[in-house]
């Protein structure tokens, strides 16, 4: 029985040092914010949207560069959600719709300034349109 006990112990052991090797060998993920929030003018008068974007991004490297790059990031977005109508962004299409184009653009963007492409996803965490 003490064998038995010792085994089952040593094979519980063994597979927690295995995870944790795992974790440690992960690759890091961080979410950027891009601060401040975007808003931007649309094409009708008197409207606007207020959107918070922010950037999973993956190894240390791409973080920091992705950092540097942040003001032609935040350029190319603002040039992408400005001038639009508020009916291109009222359903959950249209705004995933508007997600992807914003993460094509992030990824255009940063394959113009640098060769390194950590971006995983871009996700709104906020959206208002007033």
């Amino acid at each position: 029985m003490r064998v038995l006990l010792m085994m089952l112990g040593f094979l519980f052991f063994s597979g927690f040092v295995y995870a944790e090797d795992d974790e440690v060998e992960a690759p890091v993920i961080e979410y950027l914010e891009m601060q401040p929030k975007f808003t931007v003018n649309l094409a009708e008068r008197k409207k606007y949207l207020l959107v918070n974007v922010q950037l999973m991004v993956e190894g240390t490297e791409a973080i920091e560069i992705i950092k540097k790059h942040l003001p032609a990031l935040r350029h190319q977005l603002i040039m992408l959600f400005s001038g639009r109508f508020a009916a291109e962004l009222q359903s959950t299409e249209q705004r995933e719709k508007l997600r992807q184009e914003a993460t094509e653009t992030i990824r255009e963007t940063l394959r113009k300034y640098t060769k390194v492409d950590g971006l995983k996803d871009l996700f709104f965490t906020e959206f208002l349109v007033n």
